[in-house]
């Protein structure tokens, strides 16, 4: 038997697919004798569409990535999937005039008239390759990409099995899809490992599927069934290292070639540890299942090896939901000492503190997604994130001392919020110019598998299918809403002229940042500090006086003012509270520090000693 596992657009280009890797290795694992093949139509869409437009990488991203919200990129291959080019354009352009730039309307209606060559080379292509199965991975913005190809290679090859599976088909997503398109066989939702492996033998003797887990499949009038979910995640010592052979040597001939650098994608973890406790209310992410498993850090960390002596790549990037926290006094401590030169990006929680990021960083994990959100406790407890906005501002703090490249975005629109969340966090973002800016900010997006989604308690309940669906599918509303993974939903929270300001605060800080700096320099008798941000026009202050050095060296972790002076007096310096609360006052009028919910936190970053001497120390303040 020969299958065929296929990663259409919009999947990101400087990666192979982990999905894909995955099930290639549990077949062949399983059922030796199976011939099964990657096909990399990302990859091939790029070289396709290359030699038909302008298409360069920035557009990519922007089908890929950016746009995700607009569903821009499945709407541009519903012409494929209709086989008409005409397919909602109207409609499209009218939602979407004001909300893109013209040059990406135009860009859009073009790959929409171009994307119904592109699905019939592609399939054509397939059905030349003679697979008996044709697999499908569909996360984020394949859907559409995916089933314009499949209902071509139907047509063309009745006889061929047609299988998805994939993120977009968890749950009742995965059941939707398959009542909906009836040229897909079948569906695995859920965990792939053992139940496509499963499938596939299933395939070969005709029997079998009615037991597979949460397998969809079509009886003999060609109706859906769908088996029931299974109750209890994949064990962690089952989930597969990835197969990535192929990908590299594609890549290499690809004109993709010329724009990234590929990385290698990593797995260690399943689930979320703080969802299992505290499911963020907002967030989707780990589907139907949010229990939380990792691998053996001695099994990881072979497998990290193994795959980059095999491909010879040292940029890594762990999927991971939440790093394990027992990875950091195991796992982390061999990477650094393997004397491998990793470059790994990883999601952690932002209560990491700086001995513990000092440790990542030796391992070579110098980019973070600590999942900051927002720097105000009081929107961080709508979140239920279980952190303060002086830790997060903590996390921006350290990860620049440590040269980490920290990536977050400031959501808004919480049921609950209100201006006064934002208006004092506004008023002293310049004084964090200097530490790493969100990469954008946004309402929230309703997310199926969130809290907000399945408790509409919580603030939502008139939900309906994000309009990027009708655009695109041609289905019922009901059965749209069943397909769906973004939802709308009338707006919480702030609103108007407070998100304008909000963002016109963020713009501002993108804008600044890589020019400024706030450094301190601990010489054990005096603390010197070093400034360069636009809000403020002083350059050096020289802290040298007892209990401000106290004060000043405690406010690496937030405190009250009521705990700084209980600290300070535990040490045997004289103080009262009056006089710490005006310190306060005029540090943060220099800004120094950050103030948030009566807790301080100071906000200089770790400076080397080498750079003292470029300070000019004699106008200090």
């Amino acid at each position: 038997m020969r299958v065929l596992l296929i990663n259409m657009p919009w999947a990101s280009i400087d990666v192979p697919s982990i999905s894909l890797g995955i099930l290639k290795k549990s077949v062949n694992q399983r059922l030796p004798d199976v011939d099964v093949t990657v096909l990399h139509a990302n990859l091939d869409f790029v070289d396709w569409v290359t030699e038909a437009t302008e298409f360069d990488l920035a557009d990519y991203h922007y089908y890929s990535l950016s746009s995700y919200f607009l569903g821009c990129g499945d709407w541009v291959f519903s012409s494929a999937l209709y086989k008409d080019p005409l397919w909602r354009v109207r409609e499209f352009t009218e939602r979407h005039e004001h909300s893109m730039s013209s040059e990406h309307l135009n860009t859009t209606l073009n790959l929409h008239r171009l994307a119904p060559n592109f699905v019939a080379w592609m399939a054509e292509r397939i059905v030349s390759l003679k697979a008996d199965v044709v697999g499908f991975t569909s996360t984020f913005q394949q859907n559409a990409a995916s089933l314009s190809a499949a209902r071509h290679i139907k047509e063309l090859a009745p006889e061929t099995a047609i299988i998805f599976g994939g993120a977009n088909c968890d749950g009742e997503q995965g059941a939707a899809l398959h009542r909906n398109f009836n040229f897909v066989d079948y569906v695995v939702r859920g965990e792939g490992e053992v139940a496509f492996p499963a499938l596939i033998q299933s395939l070969q003797s005709g029997q079998g599927k009615e037991s597979i887990p949460g397998l969809c499949w079509r009886d003999s009038n060609n109706g859906s069934t769908a088996n029931a979910m299974s109750r209890s995640p994949l064990p962690a010592a089952r989930i597969v290292s990835p197969d990535y052979d192929g990908y590299f040597e594609r890549l290499e001939v690809s004109t993709a070639h010329d724009w990234v650098e590929p990385r290698l994608v990593i797995e260690g973890a399943r689930g979320c540890w703080w969802g299992e406790k505290h499911h963020c209310t907002f967030c989707g992410l780990n589907g139907s299942f949010m229990d939380f498993r990792s691998k053996s850090p001695e099994v990881f960390h072979q497998e990290i090896r193994d795959l980059v002596e095999r491909h010879k790549v040292l940029d890594l990037f762990l999927v991971d939901n939440i790093l394990d926290m027992k990875y950091v006094s195991s796992l982390v401590p061999r990477i650094a000492e393997s004397g491998i030169d990793l470059r790994m990006q990883v999601e952690i929680k932002s209560n990491m503190r700086f001995q513990q990021l000092e440790a990542l960083t030796k391992a070579g994990i110098l980019g973070v997604q600590p999942g900051i959100e927002s720097l105000n406790s009081r929107v961080l407890e709508i979140m239920d994130k279980g952190v303060s906005g002086c830790r997060n501002v903590r996390m921006l703090r350290d990860g620049e001392s440590l040269g980490m490249t920290v990536l977050w975005n400031y959501l808004y629109g919480f049921p609950g919020e209100a201006e006064s969340d934002y208006v004092g966090v506004m008023h002293q973002l310049p004084a964090l110019h200097h530490l790493s800016p969100p990469e954008s900010s946004a309402r929230i997006a309703i997310e199926r598998f969130s809290p907000y989604f399945n408790r509409p308690e919580l603030g939502f309940s008139e939900l309906r299918p994000d309009g990027q669906y009708a655009m695109t599918y041609d289905l019922p509303e009901e059965e749209l809403y069943a397909f769906a993974y973004i939802f709308d939903a009338p707006h919480r929270g702030i609103d108007g002229s407070v998100v304008a300001r909000l963002e016109e605060a963020l713009s501002v800080w993108q804008s600044v940042y890589k020019a400024s700096r706030l450094v301190q320099y601990d010489l054990g008798e005096s603390v010197i500090l070093s400034s360069e941000r636009p809000a403020f026009d002083w350059s050096v202050i020289v802290i040298t006086d007892e209990m401000e050095l106290a004060a000043f060296r405690l406010l690496d972790e937030p405190r009250t003012v009521e705990s700084l002076v209980g600290k300070i007096a535990g040490s045997g310096i004289s103080v009262d509270e009056e006089t710490v609360t005006d310190l306060l006052r005029h540090w943060h009028s220099l800004g120094l520090i950050f103030e948030e919910n009566d807790y301080f936190v100071q906000l200089a970053t770790k400076g080397e000693n080498q750079q003292l001497a470029r300070i000019d120390c004699r106008f200090a303040d």
